[in-house]
């Protein structure tokens, strides 16, 4: 979730690369993520760590480089395992419920594609 050289084979929905990843593991560190599809086309997104406390959790902001896309995000992602099974929870809190009405739909879709990207390395490493 935090290693770049394992980031660029799952990060981002189907048909888009990873074209940057940066990753400054720590409190107040930083990280910058650029996803790009096969025609160009970029969305880039950056944050700082508020709270890193691996395996189990990692707080930080984000904010996606898109001029139409006002305020910051915070996500808590919490990871548990039980009996050789890791469940994530991350859970995103908006500036506001019309910010988050807007990107439900877009984030759900890059969210699921990139968990199934996940699944599908994980798979092929193990």
């Amino acid at each position: 979730m935090t290693d770049p050289e394992v980031l660029e084979h799952w990060y981002g929905p189907r048909g888009w690369s990873l074209a940057v990843c940066e990753v400054d593991l720590k409190v107040g560190g930083a990280f910058r993520f650029v996803v790009r599809r096969a025609n160009g086309t970029e969305i880039g997104m950056r944050g700082v760590y508020r709270e890193v406390a691996p395996p189990e959790r990692f707080v930080h902001t984000q904010t996606f480089e898109l001029e139409d896309f006002p305020g910051e995000l915070l996500v808590t992602t919490d990871l548990v395992e039980d009996r050789g099974r890791t469940t994530m929870t991350s859970t995103i809190l908006y500036p506001s419920p019309e910010l988050r009405d807007g990107d439900i739909g877009p984030t759900e879709h890059g969210a699921t594609e990139s968990y199934a990207k996940l699944d599908e390395y994980l798979a092929s490493i193990a």
